[in-house]
């Protein structure tokens, strides 16, 4: 995404926000999202996150491959904005990263997502797929961490997943009740396992895949609108029924890259579902970082 490409800082909606660092650690910046929301009974999250894994796979994404120290100062930039929920997953080969980035900082002032992929494929470098309560030993060491806040399965893309991965569950039921995370569920790629989601009581958080536009969203629905209609639908469905939800693919991909005016639409979108408690973001520049929380900050402040 192209710098001319973003909106001025000096058109930043000025006066939409409370420019209070969200702890006392934290050097507040000209411009801060401080806006916390419940996620689930025990976790709190800021309502704009961080997502690690823009085109990730093989334990590599965007970020990895910007390299450590661009990617380090990144995300404490998007700290110091505010931003302190950081979705990484095994695949994407973020978690030594961000545990740099975040290093000194409380712990209890960011929140850290995370996801084990447990499908056959070359989503990993290696074949045999370990249970959970393996991998997250290795996760909390390089997460450099005590307890990882969500920890979900990952891409579950059908309504068959709570009977193939029960025993997964079961494990993961067992890190919760350990303290080595505070919660679990899934990310999603398809409606119909979003559907088995909320009628399951052991799925505390999903990702949904969601934006104004109909990018990457359900491919079953040809129709992009009717994919957003589906979608808005889901989100309700899922928080009537207790579930945290995080939105995805807010920006479409990178399909929005090229339109700011796009962007702004789709984050005043979601801004304003009440069925939506967390957004998050693939950022790779500090102007994304900016400019999401501007058009955020703008759509909360006209309701």
């Amino acid at each position: 995404m192209k710098r001319r490409d973003f909106l001025s800082l000096t058109a930043l909606a000025a006066g939409t926000l409370a420019l209070n660092p969200l702890t006392e650690s934290a050097t507040p910046p000209d411009f801060v999202e401080p806006v916390w929301v419940p996620l689930t009974k025990e976790v709190k999250a800021t309502r704009v996150g961080f997502g690690t894994g823009m085109r990730g796979g093989q334990r590599r994404s965007d970020l990895v491959r910007a390299g450590y120290s661009k990617a380090t100062e990144l995300l404490r930039f998007a700290y110091d904005q505010g931003i302190r929920l950081f979705d990484c997953a095994d695949m994407y080969g973020t978690h030594d990263v961000v545990s740099e980035a975040l290093k000194g900082k409380p712990r209890d002032s960011y929140v850290l997502v995370s996801k084990l992929w447990l499908r056959p494929g070359g989503a990993l470098p290696e074949v045999e797929r370990l249970d959970p309560q393996e991998t997250v030993k290795r996760l909390l060491r390089e997460l450099k961490t005590d307890y990882i806040d969500v920890l979900q399965i990952h891409n579950m893309a059908d309504n068959q997943w709570t009977r193939e991965y029960a025993e997964a569950m079961e494990s993961m039921e067992k890190l919760k009740k350990a303290g080595l995370i505070r919660a679990h569920g899934i990310s999603a790629h398809a409606n119909s396992a979003l559907e088995l989601a909320a009628e399951t009581k052991w799925c505390d958080v999903v990702h949904i895949r969601i934006n104004s536009e109909g990018f990457n969203m359900e491919e079953s629905i040809t129709e992009p609108a009717k994919r957003v209609e589906a979608g808005v639908r889901m989100t309700k469905r899922l928080h009537e029924a207790g579930k945290g939800v995080i939105a995805m693919k807010v920006v479409g991909a990178g399909n929005m890259a090229n339109d700011p005016e796009m962007r702004r639409r789709s984050a005043k979108f979601i801004s304003q579902l009440d069925s939506v408690n967390v957004m998050i973001v693939g950022f790779g520049e500090k102007e994304h970082i900016t400019e999401f929380l501007a058009n955020v900050a703008a759509a909360k402040s006209t309701g």
